[in-house]
């Protein structure tokens, strides 16, 4: 019998190969990430063993990275600037004992994540990064957008704590959408005097960051790739949003659920992103409202990090007995 692509049988060994050979790909290149960063975390190991030992007060005193920096990149070539040897430093110091470290991210996460001196702060990028399957370039924006910091000013020292150790794990429906969702990446100019029209079509040309900011749950599959597993509906309202807003947004949700959905969809979701947000309307707005429905604000700047810094210390420094 002619071998070609119609024979089922010869198909499916064509495509049983190939998801071998993918999958061994794959496993080669966390094998390698893993061996990488346990030798740089080894050669962190060295290097502040020797200081400990002594060497930092010798002769080499403050210059012994440079002293290193030179002469292992002339026996090795790249890879052993100053900067990278200062960061494999810092990853033993951060991660004392090598099985801790979390091998699926790769040196480049690590790089940024050392950039971060508080260690709750740290431990939250670094359980995001894995539970998100974020790149690098993912880690740097919500690092720049203060994600760690939104996050946690609305919670308790309890609740930080637990959002450092775990990340952002969705408990309730409401855990689903970022409060607030910066937007930051559609650039829009200053006095930001756009219309709802223009915000929503730098939207649909920024949409793979835009699900990203939304919050968990949401992923940018691809273009044109067809994939239905529910309606998301939002609703964009350039300045605050009233009691018909979520009304109107409850009423499109139940006629999706009942006119549009097809077999094996679920419950659409509702959206509504407002600049301002008048907490007392959307509680009373959204009583006996579905699940489905969310109400959240929307900001076109970075938030003041310092001041979001400022108030979780104070949670923080809250004392036991009024946790």
């Amino acid at each position: 019998m002619e071998l070609t692509t119609k024979n089922i049988d010869y198909q499916n060994l064509v495509n049983k190969i190939s998801q071998t050979y993918l999958q061994g790909q794959k496993k080669a290149v966390v094998a390698v990430n893993s061996y990488h960063l346990e030798t740089y975390w080894q050669i962190g190991q060295y290097i502040v063993e020797f200081e400990q030992g002594g060497g930092k007060k010798g002769q080499y005193g403050k210059g012994l990275l440079q002293n290193l920096s030179i002469d292992l990149t002339l026996t090795h070539g790249r890879g052993f600037s100053q900067s990278n040897l200062i960061r494999m430093r810092q990853l033993y110091i951060s991660y004392p004992i090598c099985a801790e470290l979390p091998h699926k991210l790769s040196w480049s996460h690590f790089v940024e994540l050392l950039k971060i001196d508080d260690p709750l702060e740290r431990s939250f990028y670094e359980k995001q990064s894995l539970l998100e399957n974020w790149s690098t370039t993912e880690l740097i924006r919500q690092k720049k957008a203060s994600l760690f910091l939104r996050l946690a000013a609305s919670k308790d020292k309890i609740g930080i704590l637990k959002l450092a150790k775990l990340g952002q794990i969705v408990e309730k429906p409401t855990d689903l959408i970022r409060e607030p969702c910066v937007l930051e990446f559609l650039q829009v100019p200053e006095p930001y005097h756009l219309s709802e029209t223009e915000l929503e079509e730098r939207i649909i040309n920024k949409l793979q960051q835009f699900l990203l900011e939304l919050g968990k749950g949401f992923a940018f599959i691809g273009r044109q790739y067809r994939i239905l597993k529910c309606f998301v509906l939002i609703d964009l309202k350039k300045e605050d949003a009233g009691y018909e807003d979520v009304g109107q947004m409850n009423m499109y949700l139940g006629y999706f659920e009942n006119e549009e959905n097809t077999e094996g969809d679920n419950p659409p979701i509702g959206i509504v992103l407002e600049r301002e947000k008048d907490e007392l309307l959307v509680k009373y707005a959204m009583h006996n409202i579905s699940s489905q429905l969310f109400v959240s604000k929307y900001q076109l700047y970075l938030p003041n990090r310092n001041e979001l810094r400022a108030l979780i210390e104070r949670q923080l420094n809250i004392s036991d007995d009024h946790v």
